[in-house]
C-alpha cells in the first residue's frame, strides 16, 4: 500500500504556503506522495465568487510541476455539485484500492470537524495530518481532541510546520491593487495570473 496524503482546497490562488505544508508533511510524516485536490464547491464558500476550476487547476498543475512527489486529481473538478471530503475520500479509496489515504487540513479546519459530513465516519477511517505554524496556540485543539475520545483523536496528528504566514484571500486582494505576487506564489503561477488577468479589480473574481 502507498501512503498518499490529499491536500483539498479551493486553490485561488494556490500559493507557497500550500507547497510549504504539503513537503512538511512529507518530511514529518514519511508518506509517498501528496495528491492536490481543488473543489469544485467549496461546501463552506456557497455563494461566493470562485474563480473558474479551469483557472484554478491550470494554477496548481503549474506550481506543483517540478517535484515528482506532488501530483494532481480533477476528481472532485468533474463532479457537480458541491464537494464534499467523506464523498472524496470514498471514491479515491474505490478508484486507488492501493493507496492508504491521509488528509491534510489546517488547524481552523480540525476545529470545524464536526460540521463536516459524516464526520465521524470519516474521522474513524482517515488519517488527518493538521497543520500548524510555530507559535500557534493548539489549547482548541487539545480540547478538541479530548472530546473527541480516544479511537477518533488517535487518528489525527498535529505537525508544526514551518510556512509561508499567507492566504488566498490576501492575495486576491494585493493583485486586485496591482500588488507584485513574486516571492508569495510561485513564479509561473504568478505569471499565469498576469497573463490571465486573474484578480483584477471590475472582474467576476476580483
Amino acid at each position: 500500500m502507498a501512503r498518499v496524503a490529499i491536500l483539498g482546497g479551493t486553490f485561488d490562488p494556490i500559493h507557497l504556503g500550500h507547497l510549504a505544508a504539503a513537503q512538511g508533511v512529507l518530511y514529518r510524516t514519511g508518506v509517498e506522495r501528496v495528491v492536490f485536490l481543488p473543489n469544485r464547491e467549496p461546501p463552506h464558500k456557497q455563494g461566493q465568487p470562485v474563480t473558474p476550476a479551469e483557472h484554478r487547476a491550470a494554477m496548481v498543475r503549474l506550481a506543483i510541476a517540478d517535484n515528482p512527489a506532488f501530483a494532481f486529481s480533477d476528481l472532485e473538478l468533474r463532479r457537480p455539485g458541491p464537494s464534499y471530503t467523506i464523498d472524496t475520500v470514498r471514491a479515491l479509496a474505490a478508484e486507488h484500492p492501493d493507496w492508504e489515504l491521509a488528509l491534510i487540513v489546517g488547524l481552523d479546519s480540525l476545529l470545524e470537524i464536526r460540521t463536516w459530513r459524516e464526520w465521524e465516519a470519516l474521522l474513524a477511517s482517515t488519517d488527518f495530518f493538521v497543520v500548524t505554524r510555530p507559535g500557534y496556540d493548539l489549547a482548541a485543539a487539545h480540547r478538541l481532541l479530548a472530546e473527541l475520545g480516544p479511537r477518533l483523536s488517535a487518528r489525527v496528528r498535529l505537525l508544526e510546520i514551518p510556512g509561508v504566514a499567507v492566504a488566498s484571500a490576501d492575495l486576491r486582494r494585493l493583485a486586485a491593487e496591482g500588488y507584485p505576487l513574486r516571492y508569495l506564489v510561485p513564479d509561473p503561477v504568478a505569471r499565469y495570473i498576469a497573463e490571465h488577468g486573474l484578480y483584477r479589480r471590475g472582474d467576476a473574481r476580483g
